[in-house]
């Protein structure tokens, strides 16, 4: 089965950083290459003699972690198969081929993978996380996982990354590890496959983190940090231009009142703190409350003219009520 690897330039910069990472801890290892064969590896049954394992990818980086995992850890050199993917795009994709005879049945012993060769010829997954008995191996299967079937959205954009399995079992099993280091994850079904995933910006650089993907993970810090600039710039100015509009509404509204007043009362008869705002507002429309108030001899402040303000718009509204043209 293959999972794309290359369909995202950021996962490919996360996978390619997690391949270089140098391991020597064989339980680590072995870790790492549980989850890539239980999670992306193709177990088939033909007889108690004759089962062989595919693993399948895009990624050279990872054909060459695997096969050099199995090499040191059982010293035995898997089949190598390269061609050109069948797919539009013709990416180049590597087959690990092992069988019995190339001590596969030990690997399939150590990673939990069971087959039954005497009536049905299945294969089961058994329960492996709890096999994991340090963190660090909890790590290292988690990284394995990702870069078998991982893959990440660019972060310039959304904020996504998920593991897909063919199975629920191994997905569940997936989500609970991945949880018990607080992330979150949830599981959704797409198509015949379950999708291990993770929503929350933070989460993800946390699983980054976890995993050993650290440049990466800068990257994406990089990127949340200028976005939320950008997110704080644009409300601000949302803010700011929302503001300016309501400024403007009342500004045209205070003018086409004094306006009426003048035409159809008088300024002589309003008080002398009206008229002497009424005559700023109709000299100084594109002036806020605060400049206008500074203006008035002695000064006054915001709340003080648009009181006076909302005087003259009650005036006005009374005259044009007494007029019949409300």
């Amino acid at each position: 089965m293959i999972y794309g690897v290359s369909e995202l330039s950021f996962s490919s910069t996360v996978k390619n950083e997690l391949c270089r990472i140098n391991i020597s801890d064989r339980y680590i290892m072995l870790a790492e290459l549980a989850a890539v064969v239980r999670i992306s590896g193709h177990v088939k049954v033909f007889s108690s003699n004759e089962i062989n394992l595919r693993i399948t990818t895009e990624n050279a980086a990872l054909a060459r972690k695997v096969f050099l995992i199995i090499k040191d850890l059982y010293g035995i050199n898997a089949e190598m198969i390269i061609r050109r993917s069948p797919k539009l795009k013709k990416h180049v994709i590597y087959i690990l081929i092992l069988t019995c005879s190339k001590g596969l049945k030990k690997i399939l012993d150590d990673i939990n993978i069971v087959c039954e060769c005497e009536v049905y010829k299945t294969v089961k997954h058994l329960p492996y996380t709890t096999m994991l008995k340090r963190k660090s191996y909890k790590k290292a299967y988690l990284r394995g996982a990702f870069l078998a079937a991982g893959s990440m959205s660019d972060p310039e954009k959304t904020y996504h990354l998920e593991i897909i399995s063919h199975s629920l079992d191994l997905a569940n099993e997936l989500n609970d590890l991945i949880n018990e280091f607080n992330l979150n994850s949830k599981i959704i079904k797409r198509k015949c496959n379950y999708v291990v995933y993770l929503k929350e910006g933070e989460n993800i650089v946390d699983l980054l983190n976890i995993v050993g993907a650290h440049s990466a993970l800068l990257n994406l810090e990089n990127v949340r940090i200028l976005k939320d600039m950008r997110n704080s710039v644009n409300r601000i100015v949302n803010c700011e231009t929302a503001n300016l509009q309501k400024m403007v509404e009342a500004s045209v509204r205070q003018v086409k009142n004094i306006m009426y007043i003048k035409e159809n009362l008088g300024f002589e008869k309003l008080p002398e703190n009206l008229r002497d705002i009424a005559e700023l507002r109709l000299e100084y429309s594109d002036s806020n409350l605060k400049e206008l108030g500074e203006m008035l001899t002695p000064s006054l402040g915001k709340s003080g003219v648009n009181h006076r303000l909302r005087k003259l718009d009650n005036i006005a509204d009374n005259i044009r009520n007494m007029k019949g043209e409300l």
